[in-house]
Formats: structure tokens, sequence, C-alpha cells
């Protein structure tokens, strides 16, 4: 099955993997594989199909909350699936569908065995079409059109072209991010790079709400990453972002962030703050620090204040929460702001509960907008990364934080 599939996906185009992955499955005993990727705001689950359709029966779209299939897909857990009309006695599964620790969707597999080697063979068909969806997702307008709920602003459109994927883990560190509203995304993008023993954490917040707030997060971005690859430090890299805003907008347009980096080794986290809400340390369970750092000029305005670069001693466990406005001061009409205190109490209390990262953050942007009636005035948007250690751990725990799939349904996701 694995063979077939590798050696056909080199010249299989997106729209043709439920076939392909027909044609191959039978192999390992699979009589019938969906497959189901997670939208934008990751609030639902919906088919892929090929040119053939939706099977006969098969659901398209599926909500992540309270379903079974959604459940599988927070916690990361292979789950038992109801059996479809007729196929009593035939084993169907729910299995995490993974890019290293980015969440992509869901399979539902049937199989005609029911043993640990069958399940084994399952979670290496999810790993395998994982990989093969991650590669040609670039450049799919199938998978595009897919996983949007709504038409793309062209800022968003920008943005989720721009940014690296939503969640990673190394052993050493757990990172993940979430936007809100996904498909209205104006000035907000954020940005991390593994860089040796180095990792690069950046918050951008464009001012306004328009294309054009779009466009100076996307050139901000640019900018950092082109001096940063240059070997740029962190006053350097917002000095370059500054310089490039200048270049093209004069002092029509600015850009707040925070710039940060993590040394693995140490646990040194150094970072300089350019006009933006500082960042947040939450440390174990029940502690959080709100950090402080002189802070320098919005990029972009041009009014000489100097940088300082801020540092802080971690402890293995601490977690850095970066974040923009908009998280923090949402609000309905006539209630008051969602707040700083209620953000860190959210994060605490659902670490606390054993959620995997990413699933906090997908909850998080739940509670934001609710609290906002759904529609959201600002973008909001948050980086967590969390710090495991000086060196890098069995991959296993840290996978299982972010979110890999479990076999143990007793195990809850950490």
């Amino acid at each position: 099955m694995l063979a077939g599939l590798l050696e056909a996906s080199h010249l299989m185009p997106l729209d043709a993997l439920p076939e392909g992955v027909g044609a191959h499955a039978g192999a390992a005993g699979f009589t019938g594989v969906l497959v189901y990727l997670a939208d934008l705001g990751r609030q639902g689950l919906h088919l892929l199909t090929g040119p053939g359709g939706a099977p006969p029966g098969a659901e398209r779209d599926i909500p992540i909350e309270g379903t079974v299939p959604g459940r599988a897909y927070q916690y990361g857990r292979l789950t038992p699936a109801a059996p479809a009309p007729g196929e009593a006695g035939v084993p169907d599964w729910w299995v995490p569908l993974v890019d290293g620790t980015e969440r992509l969707g869901l399979l539902r597999v049937r199989s005609a065995h029911d043993d640990a080697r069958a399940r084994e063979d399952i979670d290496r068909l999810a790993a395998l079409l994982a990989l093969m969806i991650s590669a040609k997702r670039v450049s799919s307008d199938t998978l595009a059109r897919l996983t949007r709920t709504e038409p793309l602003n062209l800022g968003a459109e920008m943005a989720w072209n721009l940014m690296p994927p939503r969640t990673y883990a190394d052993g050493r560190v757990v990172i993940s991010a979430s936007m809100e509203p996904a498909h209205r995304i104006s000035g907000d993008v954020y940005e991390y790079a593994i860089d040796g023993p180095l990792i690069h954490l950046t918050l951008f917040d464009a001012m306004g709400h328009d294309t054009a707030a779009g466009l100076c997060g996307a050139l901000a971005l640019g900018a950092c990453r082109n001096s940063r690859r240059q070997g740029a430090g962190l006053v350097a890299k917002g000095e370059a972002v500054e310089a490039a805003l200048m270049e093209q907008y004069g002092h029509r347009r600015f850009v707040t962030g925070i710039l940060a980096v993590l040394d693995t080794r140490t646990g040194e986290l150094s970072w300089v703050n350019r006009g933006h809400p500082p960042p947040i340390i939450i440390r174990g369970n029940r502690w959080s620090s709100h950090l402080t750092c002189p802070p320098a000029h919005p990029m972009g305005t041009g009014l000489g204040l100097v940088s300082t670069v801020c540092r802080e001693r971690l402890e293995p466990g601490d977690r850095i929460v970066l974040y923009t406005d908009g998280i923090t001061e949402a609000r309905r009409p006539g209630d008051g702001e969602f707040g700083l205190e209620r953000f860190t109490d959210f994060l605490i209390r659902h670490h606390a509960e054993g959620l995997p990262v990413p699933e906090t953050m997908r909850r998080l942007m739940r509670a934001v907008l609710d609290h906002h009636d759904g529609r959201l005035q600002d973008d909001a948007t948050v980086l967590m990364c969390e710090w495991l250690g000086p060196a890098p751990q069995d991959t296993r725990p840290a996978a299982l934080r972010a979110g890999l799939p479990s076999r143990d349904p007793a195990t809850p996701g950490l």
C-alpha cells in the first residue's frame, strides 16, 4: 500500500488523491478511506472529493464541536467510528491526519481487520497522506477552496501564504499560533524559525484594517525574514523593518511588534518591543508574569527611540505568549473587554485540563469570538511557545502535547 501510494504520489494531483488512496489501500485490507480536512477557522471538517464526487452516504461537512470525529481531531486520538448502515462488525476508525505536528484533519478508515497490525498500518497511511497533502497544498486551489468557509479578503490571502504552519514541535519546543478573523485578517502576521539551538519568534500588527495593512504586514515580515537570514540581531531586524516601511510609505504607515529569540540550550529569552503589548510568561498552572521592557517606537514612525534588548531566564515547561491587542480588547456592545486577566486565566486553565497546545489555541479563539458575538473589529492573534528543556527529548511526549495521535483512548494527548 505505502510503496504504491508513494510511487504514484509524484504525478498525482490533489484532486486525484481520494481515488488514488482507494486504488492502493486494499493491499492493507482497507475497504474504504475518506479524507476530511479542517477549515481555516478550525470549526469544521470537510470531505476531500475527486472527480467522481462523494461516495454514497458519506458526510461532506462535520462540526468539530460536539461530534465523535471532532473529539478525535481535538485530542489527537485514534477513535472508533459508528459503523455504516449494513456494515455491522466491520471496524471503522477516525484517524488524526497530522503533518509533523500540524493538525490537517482526519481519515475515516474501514478495515477488514481489527488488530494491532491493522492499527499500525492505519497510522502509517495517515502519516504518508499528511505528507502528500502538505506537499501539494501550495499549488492546489481545490484544497484552498475546501478549507474556506467564506471568501478571504486580500490581507488574509497574502498572510496565510506567507506564514509558517500554525503548529511545530521538535522535542525542545512546542509552538502554536491562532488568528481570527481567519478569513478577514488585516495586518497581523506571525513567524517562527528554527536556527540550530535558536528559536526565532516574531509577531507584527500593522496599523489599520484595510488592504494597505495587509501589505504593511507582508512587507514587515519579508524585511524581518530577509535581515535575519543575513545574520541580523534583534535590534537590526527591527531597524530593517522600519527602513523598508519608511522607504515605501514615508511616515504614513507603521507596524508594532515583538521580535524574540529563545536559546534552547539555556532557556534564555531575549526580545525587543517595538510599541507592542509585552510578552507573557506562564509558569506551571498557577503563575504568570507580564514581562516589562522599555518599548521603542513602532516601526515606520521614525521617532528615533533606542531599542533595548531585554532578557528573561525560563524554566523547562514555561510558555511564552505573544499576542496582539485584538485579543484583550475584544468586546461586545455594552460589555467589558475580554481583558488580559481573562486571557491568561483561559490559557492556564485549559492547559491544566490536559489539552494539546493547538486545541487550547483553537478554544481560546472560539471564546474570543463568542465574547465579541462572532464578529471581531480587529485582528486577534496569539503565538505560544513552550520550552521543554535544553536538549531534544523523546519526541513522543512533545508530539502528543502538540496533538499527534494516540492509540490509547485513555491518553489525553499530553
